[in-house]
């Protein structure tokens, strides 16, 4: 029986370079956790890792090439409370009905890094799964976190956040993107962003 906690799995990893959009990893369903073991717990570090050099709030298995429906984070909420964990086969439930608000604010994908757009998403997600060990968890995220909590379980189902925009802001995002992409080494951010200002 292993004596790690989930703050254990937050360091200690390897960068891994980031999976652009495009990839197949990135726009197919990912395959559930099944072995809550070393080599799982070596991914989340490593993803933990990648998502700091990245200044990202959250990673998705598939976004360092790795086809399982596992996400990890580390992101504020709309009390500026900082979440981090990890969830593997997450599910995530959204309110409906009067409940239901929209925030709309910028959104963006580390893996087609510099660009952003305004996307509509609510502004409370529950999500369910499994934590690093197999444990069933639940939280609740609002703001900030719950559009991250959206986005990421989005990732483990193939979907990415441009998906979810008209064809005319999809246009927009890809031009941003191209603005800036050479500043992004194809292994970034194994290799440091470049700024070609």
């Amino acid at each position: 029986m292993s004596d790690l906690t989930t703050s254990d799995l937050t360091t200690g990893g390897t960068v891994r370079p980031i999976t652009r959009w495009g990839d197949p990893v990135l726009h197919r369903r990912q395959q559930p956790v099944t072995d809550f073991d070393d080599a799982l717990h070596q991914l989340i570090k490593d993803m933990f890792a990648t998502m700091a050099a990245a200044d990202g709030v959250g990673l998705a298995a598939p976004q360092v090439g790795i086809d399982l429906a596992l996400f990890v984070y580390d992101c504020p909420d709309e009390d500026r409370r900082r979440h981090i964990g990890v969830f593997c086969n997450p599910e995530v439930t959204l309110p409906e009905g009067k409940d239901r608000k929209l925030d709309y604010i910028d959104e963006g994908c580390l893996s087609l890094p510099g660009a952003y757009i305004e996307l509509a998403r609510p502004d409370v997600a529950i999500c369910s799964g499994q934590d690093a060990f197999g444990n069933s968890i639940q939280i609740e995220g609002t703001g900030y976190f719950a559009r991250c909590l959206q986005h990421e379980t989005d990732h483990l189902k193939g979907t990415v956040f441009g998906d979810r925009l008209s064809a005319r802001a999809r246009k927009k995002l890809y031009s941003d993107h191209k603005s800036v992409a050479d500043d992004y080494p194809v292994d970034w951010p194994v290799s440091a962003r470049t700024s070609s200002n």
